[in-house]
């Protein structure tokens, strides 16, 4: 988002025009970043045969499944509801890896029947799917490194306290079941969760995990998940891909070496190719100021984004009709019912009631993570490609709310 001739735009599109022409609160995307953000991962290993799969759980829209897709991008599926999105996105099943936690044998031979990746992460359910499919179907593994390498405890899920992965103490274990089904096992997995900072701390999870492939004769892919970093606020830390590139195509190419054979570097990113693409838009319903504090209330609430009260994230906040007005100090509020606030004591242009706010970095985990609590509409999508804008979900109406409900005519 640019500040351009004294007006907020995405990609020349000015944003007071989109909420003319699409009200708020309004989610915009922007492709231009993200394909910005897979270039400059393929580059950062470049020389290294690498596969990335865009995890979408970060948002889920079919036209970006379709947009990655067309940048050559694979998908990480956590679901069979997520597998099922990406097979309408026009996926091929191979191309997409299925990745569930806590999830029955019979939501995994779904997946099975549709043809992808299967990935598994605990010894429960990699004994019964060997005593089903044996030798038949081959399986990815998912480790957990035992290491801490995000900043955040609820988004961390590579320490030893998390419920993912396959506990690298268990490998014994883990080797029997695969023997005695004859099992074959063609990729090695871990996933440290979001916010990886210390690029030496994940290489050592990276080690143990290229340690624990060692045990594996048949492997064709080693995927390392993602967890990259991005930039909150102006002077935020990020992970240094080039830095991360550097270091690990070195330690991967020594590993393939040592292997016998060339295999293929995995990386999962959600976050880091849509965070911040995304822009969330809204409108100020009342400026309230009590006895301590300045409240800019607005016409949505944690329904629409709920990462800052769940996840205390920082989203940087401006008043983009407003860009140039002298700096106030506000706490940002939604209009549920709910204690939902977006930020405590923010420094913004000063804010008058109609004004439309921008939250930067709204591309991931935002949308899809909303809710209609409070019986409220969840908002519209838009996209912006080559400098042109699209609808691509249209906002919510009652029929929305009451369309799988069931009235009971003649019991109440």
């Amino acid at each position: 988002m640019d500040l351009l001739n004294m007006q907020y735009v995405i990609d020349d599109v000015p944003i007071e025009d989109l909420v003319r022409k699409y009200d708020s609160p309004l989610y915009v995307y922007e492709t231009a970043k993200m394909e910005k953000q897979y270039k400059q991962l393929v580059k950062a290993f470049k020389g290294t045969k690498i596969k990335i799969y865009y995890a979408c759980k970060a948002l889920t829209n079919l036209n970006i499944l379709k947009f990655f897709k067309g940048l050559g991008a694979g998908l990480d599926a956590v679901s069979i509801q997520e597998v099922m999105l990406g097979i309408k996105a026009g996926y091929d099943p191979e191309d997409i890896i299925y990745t569930p936690n806590c999830v029955s044998l019979e939501e995994i031979d779904q997946a099975v029947e549709i043809g992808v990746r299967i990935n598994i992460d605990n010894i429960s359910i990699l004994e019964q799917f060997g005593h089903h499919h044996g030798e038949k179907v081959p399986v990815w593994i998912r480790i957990n490194p035992h290491i801490m390498a995000g900043g955040n405890q609820k988004i961390s899920t590579g320490h030893i306290d998390s419920k993912f992965g396959i506990s690298i103490y268990q490998m014994p274990h883990v080797q029997r079941v695969i023997e005695t089904n004859n099992m074959k096992v063609e990729g090695i997995h871990m996933h440290t969760g979001s916010d990886i900072l210390d690029v030496d701390v994940f290489m050592r999870g990276i080690d143990i995990l290229l340690d624990t492939a060692k045990n594996f004769p048949d492997l064709e892919c080693i995927d390392i998940g993602s967890g990259f970093k991005v930039a909150y606020q102006d002077g935020d830390n990020y992970t240094d891909i080039q830095d991360f590139g550097k270091s690990l195509s070195a330690r991967f190419a020594e590993f393939c070496k040592d292997y016998g054979r060339e295999l293929t570097l995995a990386f999962e990113p959600g976050k880091f190719l849509v965070s911040e693409a995304g822009y969330f838009l809204a409108r100020v319903n009342v400026v309230k100021q009590t006895t301590s504090t300045v409240f800019a209330g607005l016409d949505t609430g944690m329904n629409h984004m709920i990462r800052p009260m769940f996840y205390d994230a920082y989203h940087q906040v401006v008043n983009v009709s407003n860009p140039t007005g002298k700096l106030r100090i506000y706490t940002v509020v939604g209009y549920i019912c709910e204690t939902d606030t977006f930020g405590w004591n923010r420094k913004i242009s000063e804010i008058s009631e109609g004004d439309i706010l921008a939250f930067k970095n709204a591309g991931a985990y935002c949308y899809s993570m909303s809710s209609n609590y409070n019986s409220r509409y969840r908002p519209a999508e838009v996209l912006i490609h080559k400098k042109k804008d699209y609808l691509i979900r249209k906002r919510e109406e009652i029929a929305d709310l009451t369309r799988n409900q069931v009235v009971l005519e003649d019991v109440l």
